[in-house]
């Protein structure tokens, strides 16, 4: 269970950082009477009387990076093929022709795009909005688990058991009757991810509520007496199932999908996961799921590799280009969860980086990707150079061009208009899309490949 603890803020230190702001405190440690009673006077509850405030701006901003790390990091983005080594980092232990387009999605999910401040103080959102929409067993909530773990700031919910105010912000009333501002779950994880499992479980109303955080990354409260605006300026990552359970051929792409475009047309890259009966690709669906619970019962198994590395490396041969879906099993990151701490040390992470920089052979582990996202979102921001805005701009014409087509020659039949609308909001996806990859090698511009493989995405 989460810990928490009191604070009295007095005077100048009230309304200092709102809900969801990371604070360094300097404090003093007090008691007072719990209850009102006669009875309960001898119990004391413990607070702390705040004496000073700091802010902080972001986690990766303040994270120090020691001389080593940041060797092994800038050898590790000038490799050409660092794309493939962080996107076969993105959890080792799911294999499968169908999710490499995802893992390669999740990286510029972590990575994320540049914030920018226009001058007359509009803000446009740099984070990077994902929706993993398919039939069960295809490892969406598998996915969802591992970005948790390897974000710097991240929260994980789902969609059933999360109300519009548990995900956005709350007004409570405490004992002596003053209302309070508590902040939800997007706020918590202001600069991070944000995970929803069961996203379609979620009441529409509970899903309208979160319209204004996934777009304008603000979340404004007007209750009880209290108007003020919230920061949730992180990235959503979703998993969904359709309207039958399964996608069903028979039926179109709107009728399967029980979202609205105004909720669709707010993530960047929407997945359709399916679940394809083969023969083949089932038997190296049970090879690759036996080979994972097999190999964890190994005596040593745990201690041979580090991490997520040792586990992927002992699949090998049932990760032959065959398609292998990991449904519901957790062998693997159990144990590199055990691992964690061991290879959490900034020497540690050094040699991961280092020996990876150097061989390219391999995983990153969870602790060194971790820290390497915080390098990159910390020392580079990527912007569009003219050629690439050139190949952007034609591309997203021709796009908006095929879909006018399309439904012109629908007649205006069924299918005629797309599920999810090409708007200026997808041409903006693209830029996100294009500034991630660049970030990944540490450029500074947005080169015109890093267009051509979000389009690819993209599509």
């Amino acid at each position: 269970m989460p810990r928490s603890i009191l604070l009295a803020a007095e005077r100048g230190l009230v309304d200092t950082a709102p809900p969801g702001t990371r604070v360094n405190i300097l404090a003093v440690a007090n008691l007072f009477n719990a209850a009102s009673s006669s009875k309960a006077a001898s119990v004391r509850t413990l607070y702390l009387r705040v004496l000073g405030m700091t802010r902080e701006t972001t986690s990766a901003d303040n994270t120090s990076f020691t001389p080593q790390e940041e060797e092994a990091f800038r050898l590790l983005a000038r490799r050409p093929d660092i794309y493939n080594i962080l996107t076969r980092s993105i959890a080792p232990s799911i294999s499968g022709s169908y999710t490499i387009d995802i893992k390669k999605a999740l990286t510029c999910l972590l990575f994320s795009g540049s914030r920018k401040r226009l001058p007359d103080g509009m803000r446009l959102r740099g984070d990077i909005n994902v929706l993993l929409l398919g039939d069960p067993s295809t490892a969406k909530s598998q996915f969802l688990k591992f970005t948790t773990r390897v974000a710097p700031i991240a929260v994980y919910t789902s969609g059933k058991g999360s109300s519009a105010a548990g995900l956005t912000a709350s007004v409570i009333r405490d004992a002596k009757g003053e209302f309070y501002l508590e902040g939800g779950a997007m706020v918590l994880a202001d600069g991070g991810v944000v995970c929803i499992d069961e996203f379609d479980k979620m009441r529409p109303a509970d899903r309208v509520a979160i319209h204004e955080a996934m777009e304008q990354q603000t979340i404004s409260i007007a209750k009880a007496g209290i108007t003020t605006v919230l920061n949730s300026r992180c990235s959503v990552l979703a998993a969904a199932n359709p309207v039958f359970g399964r996608y069903d051929d028979l039926k179109s792409a709107s009728e399967n999908i029980d979202l609205m475009s105004t909720i669709l047309s707010r993530f960047d890259l929407i997945f359709l996961v399916r679940d394809i009966r083969d023969e083949q690709r089932d038997r190296s669906i049970c090879l690759h799921v036996m080979g994972v619970h097999i190999d964890n019962y190994k005596p040593g198994g745990a201690t041979a590799g580090s991490g997520l590395v040792a586990a992927s490396n002992a699949l090998q041969p049932f990760n032959s280009g065959d398609d292998a879906l990991l449904g519901g099993t957790g062998a693997a990151g159990s144990n590199s969860d055990s691992l964690t701490d061991t290879n959490s040390s900034a020497s540690a992470i050094a040699e991961n980086a280092m020996r990876i920089a150097t061989t390219g052979v391999g995983e990153l582990n969870v602790s060194t990707m971790k820290k390497y996202i915080q390098y990159c979102r910390a020392k580079c921001s990527p912007r569009l150079t003219e050629e690439a805005g050139d190949v952007l701009t034609s591309s997203y014409v021709k796009i908006r061009d095929d879909v006018r087509r399309r439904t012109l020659d629908s007649d205006g039949g069924e299918g005629s208009h797309s599920v999810i609308p090409i708007t200026v909001r997808q041409l903006e996806a693209l830029v996100r899309l294009s500034e991630s990859l660049a970030k990944m090698r540490l450029d500074s511009d947005v080169q015109t490949q890093d267009v051509a493989e979000a389009l690819r995405l993209f599509k």
